[in-house]
């Protein structure tokens, strides 16, 4: 299912030891950058002790589940009837026992859909993705995951029969898929879902993703985009319901809790890596959006 790349580890402690799971057809035994299954035909990929990330998007229907899952220094309690969502690149550490869990999985590279769509901003379109706000998990009912178990299944079928255009059906039904669950993700939580006028709110959350470690103010986005910063705000705030500095302190949080929990690095080379102008600015941006102190939150993770 995957190749595995040793990230980096903490030198008094190989249990940490960080690993970057890569998505390999060979592996998987399909001929595309996508694969669905029950748990039940393929072990799950989650249950080592180690702390790691994915270079693809994942989607799992728990019919049972139960266990902990610590997701971008969030934590995660696994139950039955729930749909859980992964973007790429997130830190994960999964506590569970395989026998605890029946589910069905749908695995996928960007590129996957990229060849397809000429819209390169398609995945940042989707509520659930690069979410930092409200969960990527939700609960389902049986009949509620119906709808959604049966497109996977005829995906499903087109990859182990495939034909000449398998490819471009799967494309299809994946198309469908993803966009019936954006509808029902920003139901259950009752985000704005209206057509956008332009694509710089999708570009914003793009760039995001790929600079925050860099770039920490708006008006750096704002000049990567060549726009204003008015113009950013307005258009994130049509259609996310935030602003644009919200996106971005969000964001930049999930990256010092990574920092914090899978390196070793000190607040000093932590606030250096991510461009703090000096260690007493992280600490307060820290404070301001969890609350906590950086030692209070190291303290409850270790719990």
């Amino acid at each position: 299912m995957v190749q595995i790349e040793k990230l980096g580890f903490f030198p008094d402690d190989l249990s940490q030891q960080i690993s970057l799971l890569k998505y390999s057809k060979t592996a998987c035994g399909v001929d595309f950058l996508l694969n669905t299954a029950e748990s039940s035909e393929k072990r799950g990929w989650f249950d080592n002790s180690r702390r790691y990330k994915t270079d693809f998007y994942e989607f799992f229907f728990f019919r049972k589940a139960k266990g902990n899952l610590f997701l971008n220094g969030k934590a995660i309690e696994l139950h039955d009837n729930m749909l859980l969502i992964i973007s790429p690149f997130q830190q994960q550490e999964w506590q569970i026992s395989l026998e605890d869990m029946d589910y069905t999985f749908l695995v996928f590279q960007e590129e996957f859909i990229n060849n397809f769509l000429s819209d390169k901003y398609f995945m940042f379109r989707l509520l659930y993705c690069y979410q930092h706000d409200h969960p990527t998990h939700l609960d389902m009912t049986v009949d509620e995951m119906e709808p959604f178990l049966e497109m996977l299944r005829s995906m499903k079928n087109e990859l182990q029969k495939p034909v000449a255009d398998s490819y471009h059906m799967i494309v299809a039904i994946l198309y469908q898929f993803l966009l019936c669950l954006n509808r029902f993700y920003a139901s259950f939580y009752n985000l704005p879902f209206s057509l956008p006028h332009n694509n710089y709110a999708y570009q914003y959350k793009k760039f995001l993703e790929e600079n925050i470690r860099t770039l920490n103010r708006v008006n750096d986005y704002a000049q990567l985009m060549n726009i204003s910063r008015i113009t950013l705000n307005k258009a994130i705030e049509r259609e996310f319901g935030v602003s644009a500095t919200h996106l971005l302190k969000q964001r930049l949080l999930v990256e010092v809790k990574n920092e914090l929990l899978f390196t070793n690095q000190s607040i000093k080379e932590i606030a250096f890596t991510l461009h703090f102008s000096e260690p007493n600015h992280l600490m307060r941006f820290f404070k301001q959006q969890t609350g906590q102190t950086v030692t209070q939150f190291l303290k409850d993770y270790k719990k």
